[in-house]
């Protein structure tokens, strides 16, 4: 199954300028999804990260992985209504730098899920290197509008 840009942002709550996935390429819903990320010289961050070389901020990256997962699980029609939400970030790795002009290929499985708090493995690459990995915990809660 493949996502653009609009499909994606109706399954997560994330706009501009923070969602940072421009297409899911590969979908196993609850299970697993692999996103693109077209990394421009545009993007915001790179006004001060850093000016004479910019670099996508690790924390993006990770953020990047976290939405690519995020799709996996809330495209189940049960989480509907529901936001995923960080719960923590183990083994995070930092590989090779980002820079504008590179596609980013973010992969995310879901390894384990109870009672709303998953796991999840996550790596970025850019070419077939690997530029990020991380083990990404989450939770998955109700929306409120408080």
């Amino acid at each position: 199954m493949v996502m653009n840009v609009e499909q994606i942002m109706a399954v997560i709550p994330h706009r501009y300028p923070f969602l940072l996935i421009d297409r899911i390429i590969e979908l196993e819903p609850g299970v697993r999804a692999v996103a693109l990320k077209q990394v421009t010289i545009n993007e915001p961050f790179f006004q001060g990260h850093f000016p004479d070389y910019p670099i996508m901020p690790g924390v993006l990256i990770i953020e990047a992985l976290a939405q690519t997962g995020a799709v996996a699980g809330m495209v189940l029609p049960e989480n509907q209504g529901k936001i995923a939400l960080f719960a923590g970030i183990e083994n995070a790795r930092f590989r090779k730098p980002v820079v504008p002009g590179d596609s980013l290929r973010l992969e995310v499985t879901i390894t384990a899920m109870k009672r709303g708090i998953g796991k999840a493995t996550a790596t970025a690459t850019v070419d077939g290197a690997l530029a990020c990995e991380a083990m990404l915990t989450f939770a998955l809660v109700a929306r409120t509008n408080s």
